[in-house]
């Protein structure tokens, strides 16, 4: 299975927490903390969930309470999808 990219994320989240598409892409500031681009717990959460159900990959939420990025959770992400392969 293919990977997440940025891209992907941007949009899984955008649909978690509501955001339209005028929000700074994930791709320019993808070394941006979340709380930085505007999303909260609860969206991080529901986008854990729906990474989880997507690709396939168990997502603990104490691995990801030290992830403040978008970069930083899809390099994680890519990672779970490796060892899971």
């Amino acid at each position: 299975m293919p990977g997440i990219t940025l891209s992907k994320l941007q949009d899984i989240m955008r649909e978690c927490a509501g955001e339209d598409d005028a929000a700074p892409s994930m791709e320019e500031s993808a070394h941006l903390s979340f709380e930085d681009l505007g999303y909260d717990s609860l969206a991080l959460l529901e986008t854990q969930s729906r990474i989880s159900q997507e690709y396939g990959v168990a997502l603990p939420e104490e691995d990801l309470a030290d992830i403040r990025t978008p970069q930083a959770l899809v390099e994680y992400v890519n990672g779970r999808i490796a060892q899971a392969a």
